[in-house]
């Protein structure tokens, strides 16, 4: 039996698509002991996670691996001091050692509190003292000990700090320590409903948010894994993403190993797409998921012979039809793309056992009751805008929905409203039950009396070879309340012009009802973005409205 049907009940159609799952969990779930600890004991050498990074160093560990090395960490917290509910952040990069830590933190009960290695001091200070931490794991690379030093000592906060290496000022050696310290470790007391995560958003409107999940979220992560991505038992997996993001958690641990599929970790600074090509195809990589731009480049600059390869997904950004046409001929795969949040687990895909369609968002999953809800609080019927709203089922709250904001329960109680969890997200339904993203309704343009989705005018201007990059806002106008205007960054080649700016015009509002039209083009070196690579549409916004 797998370790998934202790906690799952599936059913599934003739074609292997899940329509309908139960989900039962002792109150005491902990995925470290009753997950990790369980495959490490009934398959000690099954192998689970594969590691490589640009010079060449390469690691497989095993579950029984992870189990003992999670257990050194785990002492070594716990003779430090660090307890049930302390809160510990991370800036690990993709180094092995997250992964050993990361199961330590749940199996003492303690708070694992994920950020890029990216941030500034500035950044450091905002999180630390938001989220009251008291202890930091970091990398020793990128000058991050030097950051959170700074951060630190200008808070003037008391933290236990740990770094991977000797020598560093200030810090503790983990590694060090852990090699030390006992492989074996007596079950600690947790709860399901305990914290077990706090992620900050991207940032895109505001200060970043907090968002906690508990430590039933990493099963949250199970339709992700085996339904979407593609995993399987004896399998590998590599999604691409930084630790310091929640789609970590969806790509890179928790669904993965549910599944008893080994996760591939490529430790890398700098994107290089005939590198990730390569060990795509010398690990013999059976599921891949990336965002779109990964994908873009890949399909222009590298070789995409992956024999191994059997299912590929995407999220997170647009992904221009020409990129799905493209792998799909050199590869016969199609990339299912998928739908969700910080706040949440996947809510939406082209999962696996259905058509794929690409473009769109997919169908809702079997995991929760979801809703399309017009601005009446209607269902919406086809083709009309509406929210995504989680309703929770027999009253129960959805695992994998956040269990609150970080000290902001006005924030927390106005997304659950009316007793439904409420995405903020614009979307729509076709005819055959596919759902397609429309846009944040804080980024809807209002031009007159129509309300606009700025993510269907990039769709199309994003067609044109010239546009590299684009974003689309509203701007102050005085004959329609708000005129469509484009940012866009060029593409290597192409110089900006007034020949060039009609040529785009024409180009997109050909495609697009006269009241879609953009009016306005800027073109830029450069997009201003929050540290994950989200485009600041609500700075564009204000600073807009400062010119008029």
């Amino acid at each position: 039996m797998s370790i998934y049907q202790k906690f799952f009940n599936e059913t599934v159609d003739e074609n292997g698509k899940l329509i309908d799952l139960e989900v039962h969990y002792p109150e005491n779930f902990n995925f470290g002991y009753d997950v990790i600890d369980e495959i490490a004991a009934k398959t000690p050498d099954k192998r689970a996670l594969v590691w490589c990074n640009t010079q060449g160093e390469e690691h497989i560990f095993s579950f029984s691996d992870i189990s003992r090395e999670s257990n050194r960490v785990a002492n070594v917290l716990l003779a430090a001091g660090v307890k049930r509910g302390d809160r510990v952040m991370l800036a690990l990069k993709r180094h092995y050692e997250y992964w050993f830590t990361v199961i330590a933190l749940h199996k003492i009960g303690a708070i694992m509190v994920p950020v890029t290695h990216m941030l500034t001091p500035d950044d450091i200070i905002y999180r630390l003292e938001a989220a009251k931490i008291n202890a930091i794991i970091c990398t020793t690379q990128n000058d991050v000990p030097e950051h959170m030093m700074e951060a630190v000592q200008r808070t003037g906060m008391d933290c236990k700090l740990w770094t991977l290496k000797e020598g560093v000022e200030g810090f503790a050696c983990l590694n060090t320590a852990a090699k030390q310290a006992p492989d074996t470790l007596e079950r600690q007391e947790t709860l399901a409903t305990d914290p077990i995560a706090i992620y900050f958003t991207s940032g895109t409107t505001e200060q970043p948010k907090g968002v906690i999940h508990d430590f039933a979220y990493p099963l949250a992560h199970f339709v992700t894994a085996k339904y979407w991505q593609g995993t399987k038992d004896g399998g590998l997996h590599f999604t691409v993403s930084e630790t310091g993001w929640a789609k970590s958690s969806w790509g890179k641990l928790y669904g993965q190993w549910l599944n008893e599929c080994a996760v591939m970790v490529y430790d890398f600074d700098n994107f290089e797409p005939k590198q990730m090509a390569n060990i795509i195809r010398k690990y013999g990589v059976t599921s891949f998921c990336a965002p779109p731009t990964i994908y873009r480049y890949m399909t222009r600059k590298a070789s995409l012979d992956f024999p191994a390869l059997e299912h590929a997904s995407t999220a997170g950004e647009y992904m221009s039809p020409d990129i799905f046409e493209k792998f799909k001929e050199a590869t016969g795969l199609d990339v299912r793309e998928g739908y969700g949040q910080t706040e949440t687990a996947l809510l939406l895909a082209n999962f696996i056992g259905a058509p794929s369609k690409d473009g769109a968002l997919g169908i809702p999953s079997a995991q929760y009751h979801i809703e399309l809800r017009n601005e009446d609080g209607e269902l919406a019927k086809d083709e009309e805008i509406g929210e995504i709203v989680v309703v929770p089922k027999n009253g129960q709250h959805p695992i994998g929905v956040l269990c609150g904001y970080l000290d902001d329960e006005v924030r927390y109680k106005k997304v659950w409203r009316g007793g439904v969890f409420h995405t903020g997200d614009a979307i729509y339904r076709d005819k055959d039950g596919y759902y397609w993203f429309h846009g944040r309704f804080d980024d809807i343009i209002k031009s007159g009396g129509y309300r606009i989705g700025p993510y269907e005018i990039e769709e199309v201007l994003m067609k044109h070879p010239a546009v590299l990059e684009c974003s689309v806002i509203g701007v102050p106008d005085k004959l329609r309340g708000q005129a469509i205007k484009a940012i866009v960054v060029l593409a290597p080649g192409y110089t900006a012009s007034k020949e060039l700016d009609r040529e785009l015009r024409d180009f997109c509002n050909s495609q697009l009802a006269e009241y879609k039209w953009l009016r306005i083009i800027e073109f830029t070196e450069a997009m201003d973005k929050t540290i994950s690579g989200k485009i600041k549409k609500a700075e564009q916004r204000r600073a807009e409205e400062a010119r008029s």
